[in-house]
């Protein structure tokens, strides 16, 4: 999926990848039991920040990674329908 956002600064857009709703026992979750996602794929990345000599610091995670982050990090918001957040790259756990 390409979105027309461009973040700034050192922020990416994600898209969650949300959990499994049946287990592996075969129970169905509800949507108040599933825990929020905290893997996703970046869909947007910013240009970096940039340093005292006002050079720009490149970013690690580029577009198409997918990333682990903090359970209650970045700013949710809807975009064309789909959750969407809003994360610092420092909020990036790991890149898996």
């Amino acid at each position: 999926m390409t979105i027309s956002m461009k973040p700034l600064g050192s922020r990416l857009v994600v898209e969650p990848i949300e959990q499994e709703e049946v287990t592996a026992g075969g129970i169905v979750l509800p949507e108040t039991a599933k825990e929020k996602p905290q893997k996703g794929t970046v869909l947007a990345a910013g240009p970096g920040d940039r340093n005292d000599k006002g050079e720009r610091i490149a970013m690690d995670v580029k577009v198409g990674d997918t990333v682990l982050f903090a359970k209650y990090s970045g700013t949710e918001i809807k975009y064309d329908g789909k959750k969407l957040l809003i994360l610092r790259e420092s909020d990036i756990l790991a890149i898996l």
